[in-house]
């Protein structure tokens, strides 16, 4: 099993990975099928349906769904001139993607939320659809936000369990599927979890490239938390919500260096770091899901911290810790989701939260047994956690929900880091069991605002 990096630590834009990231990859791709048909297509038609309906409003859906059929895509995707797309499709009602012409899209009345037909495929279905002169449609694709900005069409969603079980994967040199098969590779190479990851990475790109990729990821990271530390005012959705990591930050700034600053200060740092990202990408602002938007914020907050406030700390051992993080990312998509609307919260800050404890094990010296040791500690204690955004927004409680993360997450390094690696659950069964936990879990929880906070906390 191979899932790069690059594909775990993506650029993007906010709020929401699956809910707007996806959506606007969805949009593109489908106008990219549209250029390889006969026909002119005079019109354009978007249905969402599941987790994608309930919460698109909150999650900018609708405006990433038309911002994709408009032909922009998240990591290129400049702010003023999207804006000038919204502005010119509410004006004539027409998009005018490269190469296609324009084409009729009104959205009051070509995007439907479709709060009552769920798609089979997963909780984030969407429809897109084109139309001729008449408005009959002549082509038409379902396509699957599957989360961290991810996206499948129907075809493909289907022949992904047949994909998974082929030898697709064995063009690189250390295939592991599971935890359990990591470690065994480690063990017969020597190699760390971060090098056996380098390896398979440079099957598919130069070393150059690598670690201009890995540095292109921490510097959108950091600028969006830079950013976030800087800025104060209201984020937009209704909620009111203030900005709190801008305050927060000065005034521990203030209080650096003074006598007696209590020890559990330090998690305010990382609470902040990671808030500070998060209000940014609920303003919709650049980001890096880390594996998605919505817990965007968990993994570079342990960075920070690593780098700032650990002594010995340097950035030349950075993608150590992007590497192996992306090594327990890619075990949790693989054999269970990272997906809110699928299995909960516990996919989202969860593994956002075992990724960032078993890259601070790395870069703190630990055995590929200790960083295993510190994912699972991590994932465990997230186990069962809901989605239940108010007003389907991602701000609360998903902000501070981030940097409890990453407190969890330095906790369980540092906890991983007392013993020898040997441990009693296995990285394997708390994936498995987050897998279980999410199929079992109410609808409600699952990134929809239909329970939990979302519906206990007044929110206008």
């Amino acid at each position: 099993m191979f899932l790069s990096v690059f594909d775990l630590f993506k650029v993007g834009v906010g709020p929401s990975s699956s809910h707007t990231m996806g959506p606007m990859v969805a949009g593109a791709r489908f106008l990219d099928a549209l250029r390889q048909q006969p026909f002119r297509a005079h019109g354009l038609k978007a249905s969402l349906h599941g987790s994608l309906a309930f919460t698109g409003k909150g999650h900018a859906t609708d405006r990433a769904t038309i911002l994709g059929l408009a032909g922009f895509v998240p990591d290129s995707m400049d702010a003023e001139a999207a804006e000038a797309a919204l502005a010119a499709n509410r004006e004539t009602h027409l998009l005018t993607p490269e190469g296609l012409g324009p084409m009729q899209f009104d959205p009051d009345t070509d995007l439907r939320f479709d709060y009552d037909h769920a798609l089979p495929g997963h909780a984030n279905g969407m429809t897109l659809s084109a139309t001729d002169a008449q408005g009959d449609v002549i082509f038409r694709q379902v396509y699957y936000s599957v989360g961290g900005g991810f996206v499948l069409t129907e075809e493909e969603l289907a022949r992904k369990g047949d994909e998974d079980r082929s030898d697709a994967s064995s063009s690189v040199p250390y295939p592991f599927a599971s935890a359990e098969e990591m470690l065994a590779m480690a063990e017969r190479s020597g190699l760390s979890i971060a090098q056996m990851k380098r390896a398979n990475e440079l099957v598919f790109r130069s070393e150059a490239e690598l670690r201009d990729g890995i540095a292109r990821i921490w510097q959108v990271m950091r600028d969006c938390m830079d950013r976030g530390l800087t800025t104060g005012g209201t984020l937009p959705g209704g909620l009111n919500v203030r900005r709190r990591a801008r305050a927060i930050h000065e005034k521990l700034m203030a209080e650096r260096g003074m006598n007696l600053t209590a020890p559990h200060v330090i998690n305010d740092w990382m609470s902040t770091y990671a808030m500070a990202v998060n209000e940014e990408n609920a303003a919709g602002g650049q980001v890096v899901t880390a594996p998605t938007n919505g817990a965007a914020g968990t993994l570079p907050s342990v960075i920070r911290y690593w780098l700032d406030h650990v002594p010995g700390a340097t950035e030349r051992e950075l993608p150590d810790f992007l590497l192996t993080a992306a090594a327990v990312g890619g075990l949790i998509k693989h054999n269970a989701s990272i997906s809110g609307a699928e299995c909960g919260c516990q996919a989202e800050v969860g593994s956002a939260a075992a990724m960032a404890a078993a890259g601070l094990a790395a870069v703190l010296g630990g055995t590929p047994q200790q960083v295993e040791n510190a994912a699972e500690i991590a994932l465990e204690h997230h186990l069962g956690m809901t989605c239940d955004p108010v007003r389907g927004l991602v701000q609360v409680p998903c902000i501070e929900r981030n940097g409890l993360g990453a407190i969890k997450a330095v906790s369980a390094a540092s906890l991983a880091m007392r013993g020898d690696g040997t441990h009693f659950v296995p990285l394997d069964a708390a994936i498995e069991t987050m897998r279980q936990t999410g199929r079992d879990m109410s609808e409600k929880y699952k990134e929809t605002s239909l329970g939990g906070l979302a519906v206990n906390v007044p929110n206008c």
